[in-house]
């Protein structure tokens, strides 16, 4: 069986993954791309380097989308939450790759948006797509929100110790993200003069996906969990790497422990890799894969590592990847496990 899609924001950088993925996926068509300022325009106009490039884009309009088995949402904060609804009001399963259902309680979402969210009874009845955690809630879901890139490369690197009791669940992030994150539309700051030759600290003590980690952390360890988190824009197109900083809660949590611990958790993770050397963006970038390695130091403080690409195991991938288990297919199908550089 083939399933129809519907991809709503395909203009974008995430929405050109997912036709990327889509248009190669063995059960998947894309039957309508959907956009916004860029609608009656040809996909080729503004993704040239996917094929099938005289295909449309439409209004995003729910009514045309009413007999596809599932619609991709790639829209910018906010821009979700009505379309999200009537499409699940017509039948249709939703994977939202934006921010609006991923917080789970309304005084969150405050905290990390600065208003209340127009359907606060909605925050916790959408699955977290974080598969490798939260795979069953997601399989058979109707309703799926993306976790952020940044959570996704954090949560996955030190739940499973926290859960494991061998962390304190203090967490320290560093983070550095190439310019693709900021979307497409981004604002001057994000231009190549802007970026090139510089790297620096943004949204410092105030990033939204802060409190995403903590809830996401804490949901998948069952330990309160509080995080600090300073991303850095360096001059790269896509990737991220994580560098998670927390004490080791003994003298026996050694960094075998830790690398073992990991190597566990993720057994039977496709996507997830525990790595011996550290990990750097190159090796994902065009990949669904996370790697993660560990170290201690001196002052009993572990480091782990974690290196994903932003557009598709921080957006798309993830994104195909929730459709799968909601779809019953394959939870990697479709999904590339290489990445483009050596």
């Amino acid at each position: 069986m083939t399933f129809r899609i519907g991809i709503a924001g395909a203009s974008g950088y995430g929405g050109g993954e997912l036709v990327r993925l889509v248009d190669g996926h063995p059960d998947m068509e894309a039957v309508v791309l959907a956009a916004g300022s860029q609608a009656g325009k040809r996909l080729g106009d503004v993704h040239p380097h996917l094929p099938g490039g005289d295909r449309m884009l439409q209004p995003l309009e729910p009514d045309a989308m009413a007999d596809l088995d599932l619609v991709f949402l790639a829209l910018p904060h906010g821009a979700s939450a009505e379309p999200a609804m009537e499409l699940l009001d017509r039948g249709v399963k939703v994977v939202d790759l934006g921010s609006d259902y991923r917080l789970h309680d309304p005084e969150r979402y405050a905290d990390a948006y600065g208003g209340e969210h127009p359907h606060p009874g909605q925050l916790g009845a959408w699955a977290y797509g974080l598969p490798e955690l939260f795979g069953d809630d997601i399989a058979g879901a109707d309703r799926v929100a993306v976790p952020g890139c940044f959570p996704t490369a954090v949560t996955l690197a030190v739940a499973p110790l926290v859960a494991a009791g061998m962390l304190e669940p203090e967490i320290v992030v560093t983070a550095v993200t190439g310019t693709s994150g900021a979307g497409r539309t981004s604002s001057e700051a994000f231009t190549f003069g802007a970026v090139d030759e510089g790297v620096r600290a943004y949204k410092v003590g105030e990033h939204r996906h802060r409190p995403e980690m903590e809830q996401a952390i804490t949901e998948a360890s069952g330990v309160s969990t509080s995080v600090v988190f300073t991303p850095h824009l360096v001059p790269m197109q896509r990737g991220i790497l994580a560098t998670c900083h927390a004490r080791v809660t003994g003298d026996d949590v050694t960094v075998e422990a830790l690398d073992d611990a990991l190597a566990k958790a993720y057994s039977g993770a496709e996507f997830v890799e525990v790595t011996d050397g550290l990990p750097q963006t190159r090796w994902v970038v065009g990949s669904n894969r996370c790697q993660l390695a560990v170290r201690v130091d001196r002052t009993g403080t572990a480091i782990v590592l974690a290196s994903i690409d932003n557009l598709v195991k921080g957006a798309a991938g993830q994104g195909v990847q929730c459709a799968n288990l909601v779809l019953g297919l394959p939870e990697g199908a479709g999904l590339p496990l290489d990445g483009w550089m050596p």
